[in-house]
């Protein structure tokens, strides 16, 4: 195989990942976007001003966190996406393992 021939197969490789991912994306964006709306329709007119004053307490108190406080914040959040990335890929190894048999 050639230089041509590989960068050619490479770079086919990359466009159908790129189409693949640009999927997943699209899937997620859409997800997200019907999530927000059933949200805010749950969530209308039920905002009282506790809750709005909590809120407000919240963004204020992350805005004025130092910055180690802040990436110890970033890591936690990290640390439960990738412990929920592990659970979820352990879920579907038991899938692919229960339907192999």
């Amino acid at each position: 195989m050639g230089i041509k021939e590989f960068f050619k197969k490479a770079f086919g490789d990359m466009k159908r990942s790129a189409k693949a991912q640009h999927e997943v994306d699209k899937a997620e964006f859409a997800a997200t976007k019907a999530e927000a709306k059933a949200s805010f329709e749950e969530n209308r007119f039920h905002n009282s001003f506790a809750k709005a004053k909590a809120d407000a307490k919240k963004t204020w108190d992350d805005a004025h966190m130092s910055p180690a406080e802040r990436e110890a914040k970033t890591q936690e959040e990290r640390d439960a996406k990738i412990a929920a990335a592990n659970a979820r890929t352990e879920a579907a190894k038991a899938r692919y393992e229960e339907a192999k048999k």
